[in-house]
């Protein structure tokens, strides 16, 4: 070997060790941040309190028409919801919202308002916030259930307010905590609940124009209306899914009698077909086996759902964390029904902001297979959020920031503020 083949041999060398002190060195300063990071989370944990719960009542204002938010004479209610601040002692805040639906559960903005306030809230205070089951526990006794959770809407407010609270502390957002690779998009249906069949054509055209592929239907009571309805969906859209969501109106003949000829019309589910109790009914609607029968208002806590699953009475659920009491009770039932191989759709309470959020979190990190109704797009305006979510090509990206991974406006929550509770 000449010399100077040999100097630049020994160059390399030492820029090789170089490189790779500066990579050891990088190495072990990201461990040591990293635990000293997990060092002062843990104090941090050992000592932080929740300091202050607040419950603001706003009301967003609609577009189009969507029966659940239907004031007297048919005129546009608006549509209400609670927002909920929770500040640890060391001014961290964590936002969550509940979302009543006064025409779809008993609960209303009153109830959750003075609820919160009055109940839940004080509870809270002084409480680890990461200590979810003493926190669920406290909740329980001043709010008791009875056949399942009481006042889960309200609830929810308050678990996705500690999910955004403890994921900022951690620094991770939902699929990070949950260890998910997930999805970054997901994909929405178009809701259509029209008056007359000559309602349909303009309705799917205003879905089509914002990038919407796939409809879902409101059905009941009246069969033959439904069956022509989803027909013309189908024709219209003979490549989208299309699922029936009957919000219990059917009773178990018409429902045994309609089911089959849905199917034959090109519907893929039929969700919720009878009301929440007839059980019966919904054991020989799944023998059947004309379409899948999916839950929605009769599942609230994951103890039903095991409870209906055994009893053979449904072929998979509508997922709505604001029904089930937020996001730790609909991923727990999110992986109850993988385990059991059933059909999970994804659903929600045309969902506003930060409960929107929640529902992109939980079904973008658990790769939802079908398009979601998460229609809080299609039917409100206006938004709190800094960055407002929008749909892109009918999708919604997930967030992918700590906690629920979007920010408050408090200044623009005022524009939507109720004073008159």
């Amino acid at each position: 070997m000449g010399l100077p083949v040999l100097i630049r041999t020994v160059d390399l060398e030492r820029h090789r060790t170089r490189r790779s002190s500066r990579r050891e060195f990088l190495r072990r300063a990201t461990v040591c941040a990293g635990a000293a990071f997990i060092h002062r989370l843990a104090q941090a944990k050992e000592t932080l309190k929740i300091a202050r719960v607040e419950c603001v009542p706003i009301l967003y204002p609609t577009v189009g028409r969507f029966k659940f938010f239907e004031g007297p004479k048919g005129r546009p209610a608006g549509r209400p919801a609670a927002v909920v601040k929770i500040v640890a002692d060391d001014g961290t805040v964590g936002w969550g919202q509940s979302v009543p639906v006064p025409k779809w559960s008993y609960e209303t903005l009153e109830t959750v308002h003075s609820t919160i306030t009055r109940y839940l809230g004080p509870e809270l205070i002084g409480r680890d916030p990461f200590d979810l089951p003493a926190i669920q526990a406290a909740m329980n006794s001043a709010i008791a259930p009875s056949f399942s959770t009481g006042q889960p809407i309200c609830k929810a407010g308050i678990d996705l307010a500690l999910f955004d609270l403890t994921g900022r502390l951690l620094g991770q957002s939902a699929a990070q905590r949950w260890r998910r690779k997930g999805s970054d998009k997901v994909m929405l249906s178009w809701t259509l609940n029209p008056r007359t069949a000559d309602e349909v054509e303009p309705l799917i055209a205003q879905g089509r124009a914002r990038g919407y592929r796939h409809f879902n239907v409101k059905v009941a009571p009246d069969p033959q209306f439904d069956l022509e309805l989803c027909r013309r969906v189908k024709q219209l859209a003979p490549d989208g899914f299309l699922w029936a969501d009957a919000n219990g109106g059917y009773d178990e003949a018409t429902a045994l009698a309609v089911a089959p000829k849905l199917a034959d019309v090109g519907v893929a589910v039929l969700e919720q077909p009878l009301p929440a109790n007839r059980l019966d009914g919904y054991r020989r609607l799944r023998k059947q086996r004309a379409l899948p029968i999916l839950m929605d208002e009769g599942i609230v806590s994951s103890v039903e759902l095991e409870e209906f699953i055994k009893l053979g009475l449904l072929d998979g659920v509508a997922m709505k964390p604001a029904r089930c009491g937020g996001l730790t009770e609909a991923r727990r039932q999110v992986e109850i029904l993988q385990q059991a191989g059933l059909m999970i759709l994804g659903s929600g309470l045309t969902d506003p902001d930060l409960s929107l959020a929640a529902s992109l979190a939980l079904y973008g990190a658990y790769d939802l297979k079908h398009p979601a109704a998460l229609n809080g797009p299609q039917f409100l305006d206006g938004s709190i959020l800094k960055r407002p979510l929008a749909v892109t090509a009918g999708e919604l990206a997930v967030p992918t920031g700590p906690g629920l991974g979007v920010d408050v406006d408090e200044e623009k929550m005022q524009e939507y503020l109720v004073k008159d509770l």
